[in-house]
């Protein structure tokens, strides 16, 4: 039998399971980038101050996703209003982090994730919602493309 995935808001009492969670993407990005990128760690308490952070930013939402009550994946966002004089004024929803547990990739996590953070960026008057993916992360491109992403930007960089 499929399990039963439910979502809802993370809180700052949800900081440890996204530390735990988080190990797979920390596992993925120091796997390709090593030189930015910390290890993974058994230690999960190790990344709190990043994860709990979130919670204490205005704008910021955390989105988890459960299996028959077990967390499977989180995602996480922020509105944001863009202003100057060379950009039109536009309510800005940028996603942070997505993870959805291995045990569980193809099951429409991530697109359930998605779609709340989607739904949450129109309640709040946004005209544009965004990410940032790493080249070398292709399954997570295609998954962001079929949910309707279009590539805008190329960021560059350069070792030193």
């Amino acid at each position: 039998m499929d399990e039963v995935i439910t979502y809802r808001v993370a809180t700052v009492d949800d900081a440890l399971t996204l530390c735990e969670l988080g190990q797979l993407l920390n596992e993925v990005h120091h796997a390709a980038r090593p030189d930015i990128y910390a290890a993974a760690t058994e230690q999960v308490a190790r990344d709190l101050p990043h994860w709990a952070g979130l919670f204490e930013k205005p704008g910021q939402v955390v989105y988890i996703a459960n299996a028959d009550g077990h967390a499977v994946g989180f995602v996480t966002a922020s509105l944001s209003t863009s202003t100057g004089p060379l950009m039109q004024p536009l309510n800005v929803v940028r996603i942070g982090s997505v993870c959805v547990a291995e045990a569980f990739w193809g099951k429409g996590i991530g697109r359930g994730l998605l779609q709340r953070v989607k739904r949450c960026a129109i309640e709040h008057g946004a005209q544009d919602l965004r990410l940032s993916v790493w080249a070398f992360n292709e399954r997570a491109a295609r998954m962001y493309r079929e949910f309707g992403f279009e590539t805008r930007a190329s960021e560059m960089g350069m070792r030193l």
